[in-house]
This record gives structure tokens, C-alpha cells and sequence, in this order.
């Protein structure tokens, strides 16, 4: 399982997914359509956003691979228009890191739209 991390995930989610054994890779800078290729979407099996402010990556991702699966992990809200196209939306206060990287690597979170 390969997992792409946007944002600064000040959680650890992308530390809590490699313990577990899916690649991660963290995309540089601001997540755009050549950040987002150049971290390996094309390869990916999830784009994990942490931060709402890169929300304009999900339909650029969608767009690119319309099968990645899209998590966020923020306290932010999920903005109107990329609520379509997200397939979950976490706040990191409801759950850990440690219970959504585990659901996330047993392929248990998404099962329903796949």
C-alpha cells in the first residue's frame, strides 16, 4: 500500500501508516498536480490531506487517478466543493492516528465505495 501525506500531519499519521507497513511518501510544498506526480500519485493507493488549505489537490488527484482513495486528517472543515470527491473525512480529535492507520492499511476504511 502506498500512501501519499500533503500538509504538515502534526499528528503523525504518516509515521503511524509506515509502522504499519504502507510506503508513505510526503509530498513537497504546497500539494498541486506536479507535486502530487512528482511524490508518486500515479502509484498511490491514498492521498491523506492534513491540512484543508490543500484541499485544491483533491480534485486535481481525482482528475489524475480517479481511483485513489482521498483521506483527510485535520480539524479544519472539508470544503463544499471537494466533499464529493472525498471519500473520508477525519478529525483528528474523534479518532487516533493510531485506530485510523490501522483501518487504513486492513482496508477496512473505504470498503463500502469500492
Amino acid at each position: 500500500m502506498t500512501v501519499l501525506v500533503a500538509g504538515p500531519d502534526v499528528d503523525g499519521l504518516g509515521d503511524a501508516l509506515e509502522a504499519r507497513g504502507a510506503a508513505v511518501v510526503r509530498v513537497a510544498g504546497i500539494a498541486t498536480r506536479d507535486s502530487l506526480t512528482a511524490a508518486g500519485l500515479d502509484e498511490a493507493d491514498t492521498l491523506v490531506l492534513t491540512d484543508m488549505d490543500d484541499a485544491s489537490a483533491i480534485p486535481v488527484a481525482k482528475e489524475a487517478k480517479p481511483d485513489v482513495r482521498i483521506v483527510t486528517y485535520a480539524t479544519d472543515s472539508l470544503p463544499e466543493f471537494a466533499r464529493g470527491q472525498t471519500d473520508l473525512a477525519i478529525d483528528p480529535a474523534l479518532l487516533s492516528v493510531d485506530v485510523v492507520a490501522d483501518e487504513l492499511v486492513e482496508g477496512l476504511v473505504g470498503e463500502q465505495s469500492e
